[in-house]
């Protein structure tokens, strides 16, 4: 839930207009005026992701001698997900605004107190124009109640057939005022009162085949897949209970309501890990990877203190889960979640152990027991994490140059094994053949062990600027000392400017890849 003691709207603005003037973020079809919900990551937004991706990957599978990887198709039969649950329960209660016609999930509007002021209907004696339909309005605690009229003859004016005549002029026929407590019934952003909540199915379906009369949907989640497989990796690798699959990919909502920027998606990348084990080690296991992935983040730039663990309670938790943690985030739109730990029990084996009429049990050699294994789900968002790291390197700093005028520049703080672009490579001068020589050998260095941009362009402090705003930590520089042209002693080094501090030091060209892999992996 939205914490607002975190909330910082102006904040986000920002972030939003560097994401698209840098090319990290931009919305999906946006020539056309947009696709909803939908994202579409540009260049550096690319490499961080991918960056992200891989280092979980890298800290999940590669890492560990008991967990697996798999990548399970997109398209997911329908009988898989009527076993899970999906097809026919897997849906959110909506409700429409009456006057602005926006869709609200209905289990995440706020409750209000006030008065609620109802209108039997409104009339134009001029015209001779009338309605008869209802509405209402909630009158907030310290609003002005003349506000509520503002509202009402607008709902009405929708109805006129004259479209010329002024909502002001309508006489609105007041019925009854109702002090209220807890209401769910109206929009927050308006007043105006809202639709009975009705369920919303958030699956995508789609048709195939050569008739088309298959039914398949894009995938809600990536987690059915790792259990559809199960038993398929359990028999053709070597291992043992306790033991994860791994996943990254793609999964598809629906969304009523798609918000906050890339938060929530209707397209959106999960990062997944279904962690089999025996009945009696489930609620242990949850709490080991709760710490997990802390550390996880912790390394990948986001500070214990930014996170939130929210110990789902009894009866708000999905009915097969004996624990789950949310872990959260304070974003500047507030705290929201980044990942969840569940304890699945043996929900899902068993349901599509029952669906499929196949045994998933497992056998264990050492106590020649048959089983059902439980399940820990450490599940995180991949999209909600880029924007997480985005939010906390965002920064703006106040400076004061050479000549003691105050400055300021943005900056994102990434760290370095997060940041889409590792090393700056500059000339000091463009023209100077031997420097351009130097600086292009050490970009076709590096390059085959990391993300570099060579410039060239403008002075060597305006490439430093922008270098900062994309999160660049390291910038070199091949300048005349490079060349031995202000003594031996400096001949074939270079300058490495740091992102954070801005100071700058020496280093031999040679020594560069080494000292650059200790600090970007």
């Amino acid at each position: 839930m939205a914490n607002k003691d975190h909330t910082d709207p102006a904040r986000m603005e920002k972030i939003v207009s560097l994401c698209k003037r840098r090319g990290f973020i931009f919305q999906a079809g946006e020539l056309y005026g947009g696709l909803n919900g939908c994202w579409d990551y540009g260049p550096l937004g690319t490499e961080l992701k991918r960056n992200l991706k891989e280092y979980w990957w890298r800290k999940t599978v590669q890492e560990r001698d008991d967990v697996l990887g798999m990548d399970g198709a997109i398209l997911t039969m329908e009988q898989v997900l009527v076993s899970s649950g999906h097809v026919g329960g897997f849906s959110d209660p909506m409700c429409d605004c009456l006057l602005s016609k926006a869709r609200l999930r209905a289990d995440q509007i706020p409750a209000q107190d006030g008065t609620a002021v109802h209108f039997k209907g409104a009339k134009h004696e001029a015209s001779g124009w009338s309605s008869d339909r209802g509405f209402a309005v909630l009158v907030a605690p310290g609003k002005d109640p003349i506000e509520s009229h503002k509202t009402a003859r607008k709902f009405y004016a929708e109805f006129m057939p004259d479209k010329k005549i002024s909502p002001k002029e309508l006489e609105l026929i007041e019925d009854s005022r109702v002090e209220v407590v807890g209401s769910t019934s109206f929009n927050p952003d308006n007043g105006s009162l809202l639709t009975e909540p009705r369920q919303f199915n958030l699956m995508l379906q789609t048709n195939f085949g050569a008739t088309g009369d298959q039914i398949a949907y894009l995938r809600p989640e990536t987690a059915q897949s790792i259990f559809v497989q199960y038993k398929n990796v359990l028999d053709s690798n070597r291992i043992k209970l306790p033991f994860g699959i791994a996943q990254v990919g793609k999964s598809f909502r629906n969304e009523i309501n798609p918000r906050n920027y890339t938060f929530r998606s209707r397209e959106f990348e999960q990062m997944e890990i279904e962690y089999f084990c025996r009945p009696e080690d489930g609620l242990r296991l949850t709490d080991e990877w709760l710490e997990e992935r802390l550390k996880f983040y912790a390394e990948i730039g986001i500070p214990r203190e930014k996170l939130h663990i929210l110990d789902i309670p009894d009866g708000e938790r999905a009915f097969y889960s004996q624990k789950t943690y949310d872990i959260e985030y304070e974003f500047p739109f507030g705290v929201q979640e980044l990942e969840g730990v569940a304890y699945r029990t043996d929900y899902d084996l068993g349901v599509h152990q029952k669906g499929s009429g196949k045994p998933l049990e497992y056998f264990d050699e050492e106590t020649k027991e048959r089983f059902l294994p439980h399940v820990v789900e450490p599940s995180a968002g991949c999209d909600r994490t880029i924007l997480a790291l985005i939010c906390e390197a965002y920064d703006e700093e106040k400076l004061t140059d050479d000549k003691g005028k105050d400055d300021s520049r943005e900056v994102l703080r990434f760290v370095p094994r997060m940041a889409p672009i590792k090393v700056g490579i500059f000339p000091l001068l463009k023209k100077n053949e031997e420097q351009v020589r130097i600086a292009k050998e050490i970009q076709k260095k590096l390059q085959p062990w990391m993300n570099v941009f060579y410039d060239d362009g403008g002075a060597v402090g305006r490439r430093y600027r922008r270098q900062d705003e994309v999160g660049t930590p390291f910038c070199i520089t091949v300048d005349f000392d490079t060349l031995g042209e202000n003594g031996p002693e400096l001949k074939d080094t270079v300058t490495i400017r740091h992102r954070d501090s801005m100071e700058q030091e020496r280093m031999p060209v040679d020594a560069l890849l080494a000292w650059l892999l200790e600090r970007v992996r």
